[in-house]
């Protein structure tokens, strides 16, 4: 090969290894966003982020834009803030509610990832084997629904609990039969207020299957029957 051929040779190299080597960049800045993302966010601002990834990748831009990725990070710091002090306001009234009525060991109220949640042991609202709220346990819910009534920005999940011991009546098969229907008359009595939106509220049995405390000792059982009101923001629509 003459010296001038090789000169041209080297001048027009294969620069073709810069296109996988962009595509390793692009892929770990979008892996290092999406952890980051993953942390921060809430499910539809996720959503919305990985929709901008995959459109960033499959067009090749490459990165995604700044600004609206900074947007995203102020708006749900910003989101967060503001439920965790609506969280503990509507804390505070149920805890008012609880001391007024001394009913400390009966109900208690936990904020967690971003959502409140009051459990209420089972004797202090039904009868030994019964899903029929006692008549004087009837205001536990009524209370519940006035403060409710006040953030209809936030949905309620109402949850029955047993412990392992087996049941099989006239009327419950199952402590699965139990737990959901203790839980769908909580629920009703909640929707007796009119202010509140039923497509907020939803029931669930979960029977044995979600223990607090020991089976094996009574005071275990006792723990784990019970009713939980967990209340958290719902999703922005």
């Amino acid at each position: 090969m003459s010296k001038k051929h090789r000169e041209q040779h080297e001048e027009h190299m294969d620069e073709s290894w810069l296109v996988p080597y962009a595509d390793i960049l692009t892929l770990l800045l979008a892996l290092f966003i999406v952890l980051f993302a993953s942390s921060t966010l809430d499910n539809q601002k996720f959503n919305a982020l990985k929709e901008s990834l995959n459109a960033a990748l499959n067009s090749g831009a490459g990165i995604m834009d700044s600004r609206n990725m900074s947007e995203l990070m102020v708006d749900k710091s910003q989101l967060t803030q503001d439920t965790i002090v609506e969280l503990q306001q509507l804390k505070r009234q149920m805890d008012n509610y609880i001391q007024e009525n001394h009913m400390n060991a009966d109900i208690e109220t936990r904020i967690t990832d971003n959502a409140l949640t009051l459990t209420i042991r089972d004797r202090a609202l039904f009868d030994s084997g019964s899903a029929v709220v006692k008549p004087e346990s009837r205001n536990i819910m009524v209370a519940m629904s006035d403060i409710l009534q006040q953030y209809p920005k936030y949905e309620v999940l109402v949850s029955g609990h047993t412990d392992n011991q087996p049941i099989n009546t006239r009327e419950f098969e199952s402590n699965w039969d139990l737990s959901s229907k203790r839980a769908i008359n909580c629920m009703k009595i909640l929707l007796e207020n009119p202010s509140l939106d039923p497509r907020r509220l939803v029931a669930v049995g979960y029977g044995e299957y979600r223990p607090i405390a020991d089976n094996a000792t009574v005071e275990g059982r006792a723990q784990n029957r019970r009713v939980e009101v967990m209340i958290k923001q719902k999703i922005l629509e």
